[in-house]
């Protein structure tokens, strides 16, 4: 796959205690600034023992024009679902 093309994200982050934020949408490219594909690179390092270095995600949605400003503590996530729609060149 190439990693530069277009990806339309929805992500849903799962809360200690059962709540649920979300979906986001958001659009990651090459060209177009999105913390949507770190936010997961993130709290996968996050699972793996990295210590949590950043808190805030702006995740963009180009398709609706909307900016989602998401403040996370990751010791309070137990998941994070990235639906990722793939589109052509």
């Amino acid at each position: 796959m190439d990693n530069e093309g277009l990806t339309n994200h929805e992500i849903v982050i799962c809360l200690r205690g059962g709540a649920v934020l979300g979906p986001f949408k958001g659009t990651w490219s090459k060209d177009i600034v999105s913390d949507v594909r770190e936010l997961t690179k993130d709290f996968d390092a996050h699972l793996q023992g990295t210590p949590q270095k950043r808190y805030k995600y702006h995740l963009h949605d180009q398709e609706r024009r909307i900016a989602h400003t998401v403040i996370l503590d990751f010791s309070q996530v137990t998941a994070i679902y990235d639906r990722i729609e793939l589109v052509p060149r």
